[in-house]
């Protein structure tokens, strides 16, 4: 019999102690755990706001963005998702007569909000003049940025015709106007990787009146 300390230690006893310590840890870690709770179901709000002219009531995850609700609760999927970063510009949508990046807004945030999509703004058989503008100088090539980009051109025009500066104004105290410059530096949060922007900017001053 080996002793250490007071206490003794059989060789039989250690015999059994190590194949107790085997045994447990050849058991899998999932039986050991106990059972996680349920998770709970994400907490949901009602939302009202008219798209395109029409009420729209929801019942949403309060994690919902616009964009997701226009896509997947309404079915509008003429918004495109692109980077879901607010840095391309496809998802682009006029809120309240503004355009805004919807993948960064929540849709609860838009109670009571008037939101215009792509089809609002026209369709096929009645055309908007910045769409019809855009199809005459081939304003598109793949067209999955086009919605935003026409949404982000409607907007722009809107903007300037207002008198609301952007970066590259020079003077502040004269009415604005649709330059060329004006109007590439206010669409330079619409990304188009097929590099339609000339075609776009052509199209946007045919709407402005030929005044780039």
């Amino acid at each position: 019999m080996q002793t250490t300390g007071k206490l003794p230690i059989s060789r039989r006893g250690m015999l059994i102690a190590g194949a107790a310590s085997a045994a447990y840890t050849g058991v899998p870690m999932s039986s050991r755990a106990q059972t996680p709770a349920k998770a709970s179901p994400p907490p949901t709000m009602p939302v009202s706001f008219t798209v395109n002219g029409k009420k729209a009531d929801l019942k949403l995850d309060t994690r919902t963005t616009l964009l997701d609700a226009l896509r997947e609760h309404l079915k509008l999927t003429g918004t495109k998702k692109g980077c879901d970063h607010g840095q391309c510009g496809a998802c682009t949508v006029i809120v309240n007569g503004e355009r805004i990046n919807s993948c960064l807004s929540l849709a609860m945030q838009h109670q009571g909000d008037e939101v215009t999509t792509i089809e609002g703004l026209g369709m096929p058989d009645d055309l908007h003049p910045m769409q019809a503008a855009f199809v005459k100088h081939d304003g598109y090539q793949c067209g999955y940025c086009t919605p935003g980009q026409i949404c982000s051109a409607v907007s722009v025009l809107k903007e300037i015709e207002a008198n609301i500066p952007s970066h590259v104004t020079g003077d502040l105290t004269s009415r604005m106007r649709p330059t060329n410059m004006e109007m590439r530096e206010r669409m330079s949060g619409n990304i188009c990787r097929c590099g339609a922007y000339s075609n776009i900017a052509d199209a946007m001053a045919e709407v402005a009146g030929g005044k780039a």
